[in-house]
């Protein structure tokens, strides 16, 4: 494939924009972070719960999900993720859903943890998604089924429960198994 670049990038987030379609990228805090294809393990737990979440939501109109690799610009600088999971309720003043990629915060992102680096989920992405004011974040180890859940309270995330194989979501107010 060849790009034309009729001028350089002059920033981090120009340069992710001309990554090529599929590229697993982020960017954080001004930082690029590439990482390989998930797991075998890792997308079987994504469908899981993205079959219960997907009817859930659908059931009762409360919005929309997506799975990854789908962008996330949490600002227009230095931010630009791609949870494994995403959920947009229909309240959420960052609408419309069909601009791509979707600029604004999730309502809950899900991200299924990689053995290659958990601290990336568990703390880097943890801060950033407390920082833009994610009301709740999942985190899911694959292998153990172990599923952390954090609630917004005021400005920090507070663990809410730590389950194996089954999580309580308190943005849904209801229980889900995988």
């Amino acid at each position: 494939m060849i790009i034309e670049i009729a001028t350089p990038p002059r920033t981090l987030m120009e340069v992710y924009k001309m990554l090529p379609e599929g590229t697993l990228a982020e960017l954080i805090n001004g930082q690029l972070y590439v990482s390989p294809a998930p797991t075998n393990i890792h997308q079987r737990t994504v469908l899981k719960i993205i079959i219960q979440l997907s009817q859930f939501i659908d059931e009762n109109k409360l919005g929309e999900i997506f799975i990854a690799p789908s962008d996330v610009y949490l600002d227009e600088n230095a931010n630009a993720v791609q949870p494994d999971l995403y959920f947009i309720s229909k309240e959420n003043n960052n609408q419309p859903l069909d601009e791509i990629p979707y600029q604004g915060v999730p309502d809950l992102i899900i991200e299924i943890l990689l053995p290659s680096n958990n601290d990336h989920d568990l703390i880097t992405k943890k801060n950033l998604y407390e920082k833009f004011g994610v009301k709740e974040y999942w985190i899911v180890d694959p292998f153990t089924k172990e599923c952390l859940v954090y609630e917004l309270t005021g400005t920090q995330f507070i663990l809410q429960g730590k389950n194996i194989a089954t999580v309580f979501s308190p943005l849904f107010n209801h229980s889900f198994s995988f």
